[in-house]
């Protein structure tokens, strides 16, 4: 196809948004092969069908790079809880928070578990998205963590959406392993790893550094694992207190660390030094009421690239609104809408792996967003809002 008559953003052209106004874009074989202005369209191109988009603004596909789409009933009652005044970590040791997600994934069937997760899928995909990542984490036992990731590979061939996998087995401390938390890593966490690693089912490894959870000691074989298995890590790090997770995730080399609204400086350098994205998920602070923010000011200081993502969970981010996100990403960490952009484009690429999508480039797959406004910083302004006109995935509206 050949779209016309459209103004581009993520364009490797060297303007805010990567912007370039009166533009066509050439797609073939799922592939884009020439983005230009409209009047230098290719005579290659010629033969290709045409469509005038009126002006509207094209986009690479949205990237929701950090959800747990895929999960067993709900925490409705523990919403109820926060407001009356618990905080996370008093839910969590009251036997709520992940746990109480993990007895119902546990119980649920691999049928129910998929049709659950589809219909927040299907959310996303009707906001432009084309790419997500899927954590496990819910299972906390062998069985049923292989089962969210089975169920995560199926999302991926149910839909026309891209699925990258990735195990969270040291995601919370089980009932049955409570106080002993290196005994489930290893009995538990690194079999099940290897299991995942075995059947294909798996895309990268992530784990959840903090006092809830576990900490950078206690986190350091399900990486190294990872690491001999030629697995990518990333890590939830830095979320209520700073225990050093970023600092393990830069050791790594770890593709993000994610939520970081207690990190320092030093750790913004860590990262830069190590390649990682900050992936920030203001869905998680405003359900939970968070006051510490992310240090965005030494993110930029350092180059380090900011990802946005919806962090979809049951517990402190169900939320299932990437341009609600971007909006979000806006008003409470101070982000500018070229940064909230980038943060589900290019940035949210990288944080996976990516490097075949998040902008428009010839030669990178042709996943586009169509919208109908004028310029990409409507996108995280609007509350409530979605002008999504029409969205290609590979190559196919």
């Amino acid at each position: 196809m050949l779209l016309r008559n459209a103004t581009l953003a993520g364009t490797a052209a060297n303007t805010p948004y990567g912007l370039m106004t009166q533009a066509a874009i050439w797609v073939e074989d799922g592939v884009i092969r020439w983005v230009g202005p409209d009047a230098d369209v290719p005579r290659e191109a010629a033969n290709a069908p045409s469509e005038d988009t009126e002006g509207r603004l094209i986009t690479p596909g949205l990237i929701d790079c950090h959800t747990h789409v895929v999960f067993g009933g709900h925490r409705a009652g523990e919403f109820e809880m926060r407001l009356n005044g618990a905080t996370y970590e008093e839910v969590a040791k009251a036997g709520g928070g992940i746990v109480s997600t993990v007895t119902a994934t546990r119980t649920a069937s691999e049928e129910t578990l998929l049709v659950d997760a589809l219909k927040r899928v299907d959310a996303l995909i009707a906001e432009g998205v084309c790419a997500i990542e899927i954590k496990s984490g819910y299972g906390l036992d062998v069985e049923t963590e292989l089962k969210v990731l089975r169920v995560a590979r199926q999302i991926g061939q149910q839909r026309p959406v891209r699925v990258k996998t990735t195990f969270l087995g040291a995601h919370a401390v089980p009932p049955e392993y409570k106080g002993r938390s290196a005994d489930y890593i290893s009995e538990m966490c690194l079999p099940a790893l290897e299991q995942a690693h075995q059947q294909g089912l798996v895309d990268a490894v992530d784990g959840f550094c903090e006092r809830i959870a576990f900490t950078a000691e206690e986190l350091e074989p399900v990486f190294e694992r990872a690491k001999a298995l030629g697995l990518p890590v990333k890590l939830h790090a830095e979320q209520l207190s700073n225990i050093g997770g970023t600092q393990l995730a830069a050791k790594y080399g770890a593709l993000s660390a994610d939520h970081v609204e207690y990190a320092t400086e030093e750790d913004a350098k860590a990262m830069a030094g190590s390649g990682s994205v900050a992936v920030l998920l203001p869905g998680a602070f405003y359900t939970l009421k968070e006051t510490q923010k992310p240090p965005v000011e030494a993110f930029r200081k350092h180059g380090v690239p900011m990802a946005l993502a919806t962090d979809c969970n049951p517990g402190s981010s169900p939320m299932t609104s990437l341009l609600l996100t971007m909006n979000m990403g806006c008003t409470f960490f101070g982000l500018t809408p070229q940064e909230a952009f980038l943060g589900v484009t290019s940035h949210a690429a990288q944080a996976l792996g990516l490097t075949d999508c998040g902008a428009l480039r010839p030669g990178l797959r042709a996943d586009l967003a169509v919208w109908d406004i004028e310029h990409p910083a409507e996108l995280a302004y609007r509350i409530g809002f979605n002008p999504l006109v029409r969205r290609i995935f590979g190559g196919a509206a």
